[in-house]
């Protein structure tokens, strides 16, 4: 992954995106440290996708099934109420 200065990538900014279309993400760094990635839109949904579990994968999952997650019965306490006349 190439590494582009702000400045750079700022003044070049064509060759960036079609550097990062053609050969892959490419790293921005600003002051020598990384700040940020330039990242082609299908990987970017791709990566999206890979990070969070479908609905579908959450409610097949052993950690779905749990008895932890529904609190006990019977342990609220009732006011007392008086009879009406």
């Amino acid at each position: 992954m190439k590494a582009w200065p702000v400045q750079d990538a700022k003044a070049r900014f064509s060759e960036f995106l079609e550097t990062c279309l053609a050969e892959g993400p490419q790293m921005v760094t600003r002051r020598g440290a990384e700040a940020a990635v330039l990242v082609p839109a299908a990987e970017w949904r791709r990566l999206q996708a890979a990070a969070r579990p479908s609905l579908k994968a959450l409610l097949l999952a052993d950690s779905a099934r749990t008895e932890a997650l529904v609190p006990p019965s019977g342990g609220a306490r009732r006011r007392k109420t008086e009879a009406l006349d």
